[in-house]
């Protein structure tokens, strides 16, 4: 299976989520992480947001990372000149490429469209710079037109183009079949980029499946921070194609946790408990079932090892605990408990988890069991 390569957008993207804002200091430190953690490129924010966001983008060239680094433009001229000053050499030109958006939001046709992306495009060339395109709203475009537009760029030479599927109009399936049918109908060196945003809980999975079926690059997010309901989430996307999809990718799974706090402090939001791979709770166990096979087999109720990540399983111990449950936690603190101990005591832990509707903490039990002890030796 090939390679996965990432283009992370949480630079742009990400901090187009509501109420999000990076200070320099959190841009420059987030770009030595994806750099460090072997993202392939990055696209680092929008010139034409002004003078603070071009000095910021600056500010990030200047560290001479390794991993390549791309701004996010309009098809303006004007904005090709910003992205130019700012010493990033890379500039990705976007439009929309749905009627509905051509029309709704531009007031323009296609082939006015395709005009005007040509003048951007062809004016950044003109600065030396590499041009990528951006089909905003692709998911929504008619076929036709993408095979024209890709084709019409190529010739200028262009050779990355980015399938944006906006406002998560596709299902997995579908975002696969129209991969393939617009890469069949362009020259054999284009190099696709997906990305899908999260309206529906797909973006993982579209961008998995754009990739499968034949996309280069994924476009994604730390956490899948992101507009709405977010993008497709790095950590998701690189473990996916590892595990299910068995393919190769370069990204270091050990940096990831490490990653995902960094963003996630610096935006001011939180992510769930349960959020794959990075929450809290990733790799938490509760169930008696669970923990039960864990203790004799990790590989029963586990896809990967979360030490690749940095991570380590971990009991709790609730409502669904088991008596094996409550002596673990004990053995940890070199404790033991016979099972008739270990009964009363998980009798007590399942009380207290559903009058107060939390995991019971460890120095609570072991309160307990000193209590137990005392009592079953007659002190009162």
């Amino acid at each position: 299976m090939k390679s996965l390569k990432l283009c992370d957008t949480t630079l742009r993207d990400g901090e187009q989520a509501a109420g999000v804002s990076f200070t320099r200091a959190e841009k420059l430190e987030i770009a030595k992480l994806l750099s460090e953690s072997g993202v392939e490129q990055a696209e680092v924010g929008i010139p034409a947001m002004g003078k603070r966001e071009q000095e910021d983008i600056a500010a990030i060239a200047e560290l001479g990372l390794p991993m390549r680094m791309m701004t996010w433009n309009r098809a303006m001229t004007s904005d090709i000149e910003k992205a130019w000053n700012t010493g990033v050499n890379w500039s990705h030109i976007s439009i929309p490429v749905s009627d509905i958006q051509l029309n709704g939001k531009l007031g323009i046709s296609e082939s006015e469209g395709l005009a005007r992306l040509l003048r951007a495009a062809e004016y950044g060339l003109r600065l030396g710079m590499t041009v990528s395109v951006g089909m905003e709203d692709s998911s929504r475009a008619k076929m036709s037109f993408l095979v024209e537009l890709v084709n019409s760029l190529y010739k200028e030479g262009i050779r990355w183009f980015r399938y944006a599927d906006t406002v998560s109009a596709h299902h997995p399936g579908e975002m696969a079949e129209r991969v393939r049918t617009l890469l069949g109908e362009v020259p054999a060196d284009v190099e696709l980029e997906v990305h899908c945003h999260n309206d529906f809980g797909l973006a993982t999975a579209n961008t998995l499946s754009g990739i499968a079926a034949g996309a280069t690059w994924a476009s994604t997010t730390i956490a899948g921070i992101g507009e709405r309901t977010g993008n497709a989430a790095m950590e998701e996307v690189a473990l996916g194609w590892r595990y299910l999809y068995k393919g190769q990718c370069a990204v270091r799974p050990e940096m990831l946790k490490r990653l995902a706090d960094t963003v996630i402090a610096a935006s001011g939001r939180s992510v769930g408990d349960a959020k794959p791979i990075v929450g809290e709770l990733a790799f938490t166990h509760e169930s008696g079932i669970h923990v039960d096979g864990l203790m004799k087999d990790t590989a029963t109720y586990q896809t990967f090892d979360p030490s690749e990540v940095g991570r380590s399983h971990h009991f709790v111990l609730g409502k669904h605990s088991g008596s094996g449950g409550v002596s673990h936690v004990l053995s940890n603190q070199g404790l033991e408990a016979n099972a008739e101990l270990s009964g009363r005591l998980l009798e007590r832990v399942r009380e207290y988890a559903e009058i107060y509707k939390r995991n019971v903490p460890e120095a609570l039990l072991l309160e307990w069991f000193m209590e137990e002890q005392e009592q079953s030796r007659g002190v009162v």
